[in-house]
């Protein structure tokens, strides 16, 4: 059952909850955040201003200024977060959680393991749903809770607490996590296994990423055609098309603002990671598969730092007109 709703969750949220030898508290003592990037930082910074105390682990050095504000403690030490209520993740991929949540190797060295019992892993990252099964598995060996709660939103929305976050777990676990989780946008709680939350947010983003490949299909049309693109979306997104993803990106596409926020790379990763769901499932998404050519072909021309929203400067290489004006 999905449940969209921002409100309180009542008295419940506060009181403990005892199961077996697991007994949740009121995630208000110590927060660990693991993966810094553009969009943790942002992320981050927004549970230390609601009074949380964040305790960041980062690898590199310079990160450490960049995260100097009241109420967060930046770290290189990951036993630093070893005595953490909750720890949040929003690293890349995968093999970027398993590293450092259940090391290497099967060796004894990833964080899950210094954990205590009881112990509540918020997993933001976009990852496969047969990750998020295994580590929902591997940390409920070890009696420690997981919440799969993957966003949508770039790094603006997330400065502005306007993500979209799609939770699934436990309920016990995503009621004592929620308050915390709303910190940051608005929450919907789709269900108890945690794949549920990253299928969800794989398909999303295939739908964004269609949407840029034809959006940057048209412009490249209409400027060929000696029309202004901006008119264009600017009719679209007042009339039928009037979302975020078409207002915002295609605004970003007529100026040819590239600027990364998910980067060629990672949003090739989510496109394969959702043809690999849709293979499982023997559903074609052949749509899906061209935007995962166009990619292949961004990076190959180099521009595999930037943005995805490039999708509309391939179209225009492709029609012959290079990079907007």
């Amino acid at each position: 059952m999905l449940d969209h709703s921002s409100s309180d969750i009542g008295a419940d949220a506060t009181r403990d909850i005892v199961d077996g030898d697991r007994t949740a508290k009121p995630p208000l003592g110590k927060i660990g955040f693991v993966g810094l990037g553009l969009m943790g930082a942002a992320m981050a910074a927004n549970l230390a201003r609601a009074g949380y105390a964040v305790h960041a682990f980062v690898r590199r050095p310079e990160q450490i200024d960049q995260l100097q504000m009241p109420g967060i403690t930046p770290t290189l030490h990951l036993p630093d977060l070893f005595d953490c209520d909750v720890v949040l993740s929003m690293l890349p991929d995968d093999q970027a959680v398993r590293s450092v949540f259940f090391g290497t190797n099967k060796s004894n060295d990833g964080l899950a393991d210094h954990l205590p019992a009881g112990v509540i892993h918020v997993c933001m990252s976009t990852i496969s749903t047969a990750a998020a099964a295994e580590f929902a598995d591997a940390h409920e060996r070890r009696k420690q809770g997981y919440v799969a709660a993957p966003v949508f939103g770039n790094p603006d929305a997330a400065r502005a607490r306007q993500l979209a976050i799609i939770v699934a777990g436990l309920p016990r676990d995503c009621e004592r996590t929620r308050p915390l989780v709303e910190n940051l946008g608005r929450v919907f709680v789709i269900g108890p296994q945690p794949a549920q939350a990253n299928l969800i947010k794989l398909l999303g983003n295939m739908m964004t990423a269609t949407s840029l490949e034809v959006l940057g299909e048209v412009t490249a049309v209409l400027r060929k055609r000696g029309l202004d693109p901006q008119q264009f979306v600017d009719i679209m997104t007042g009339t039928m098309f009037g979302s975020r993803v078409h207002s915002i990106y295609g605004r970003r596409i007529v100026a040819g603002d590239y600027a990364p926020g998910l980067t060629m790379p990672l949003a090739l990763k989510d496109v394969r990671l959702a043809l690999a769901e849709a293979e499982q499932a023997a559903a074609p998404m052949p749509s899906v598969s061209l935007v995962r050519d166009r990619m292949i072909t961004a990076i190959a021309r180099g521009h595999a730092s930037l943005d995805w929203t490039a999708l509309g400067l391939v179209a225009l290489e492709e029609a012959g007109i290079g990079a907007a004006p």
